[in-house]
């Protein structure tokens, strides 16, 4: 991936790293989690592993044995909701704002609000979640996933190759990179992304599929002004 901190420069024309006070931790939504014990991290294990083996309805029965007083368990429900579909997703992840995972509560909300098309309150809400964990490569990539929906395009470039230098394993900012010139009609850079980042046929045939499904969408057209609204940004 060396090529990528190259090819990064030609293309351009969110946990902080040390420890905080703790004023300052809950001002800005940090701090540490009450640690669970071993019998209830042993349950979220548990849950952990139905959820990524397809079975997030058995995760959730799991999580619901736990005490909703830790976060990490509040965290869990809300991303097995979401999923799901059910309800209790969004105010799951309101009541993480201001404590120590504040940055998964805004992404989480995020997530959702572009999932029902206002894609100005997911960008709102994954702005403070990047300030919140800046080097974190999923909220990266779903601001850039937002940026691109709403036609800010260098700045969706910009998060998409942030996500992509931060984690080179995880493959869908890459496939979101190749997205995005295939919504401007760049096929040449597409390609050249398609061969820099090793990128299979299945993923640019995915990359592809989303540019089109944007295209029909009529999201993704090139805003008006290259730089968001300030209110967007509050």
């Amino acid at each position: 991936m060396k090529a990528i901190l190259v090819f990064s420069g030609l293309l351009l024309l969110t946990g902080c790293a040390g420890q905080q006070p703790d004023g300052l931790a809950r001002v800005f939504g940090g701090g540490s989690c009450a640690k669970p014990d071993a019998d209830q991290q042993m349950s979220l294990d548990l849950a952990d592993q139905m959820i990524n083996e397809g079975r997030p309805h058995a995760g959730l029965a799991h999580l619901e044995q736990l005490p909703d007083s830790l976060d990490q368990v509040r965290l869990r429900k809300a991303r097995v909701s979401r999923v799901l579909g059910r309800s209790e997703a969004e105010p799951l992840y309101r009541s993480l704002l201001g404590g120590c995972l504040a940055a998964e509560g805004e992404h989480g909300l995020g997530q959702l609000a572009s999932a029902r098309g206002d894609d100005v309150q997911a960008l709102r809400n994954l702005h403070r979640a990047v300030r919140l964990a800046p080097t974190d490569e999923k909220v990266r990539n779903d601001l850039g996933v937002v940026q691109m929906n709403l036609g800010y395009h260098e700045q969706a470039r910009f998060e998409f190759l942030t996500a992509i230098e931060l984690k080179d394993d995880n493959p869908l900012p890459a496939i979101n990179l190749v997205t995005l010139s295939l919504v401007q009609d760049n096929w040449s850079q597409a390609e050249d992304l398609v061969k820099r980042l090793r990128l299979g046929p299945a993923q640019f045939a995915e990359a592809q599929a989303r540019a089109r499904q944007l295209k029909a969408s009529g999201r993704g057209a090139l805003a008006a002004s290259a730089q968001p609204p300030a209110a967007v940004l509050n």
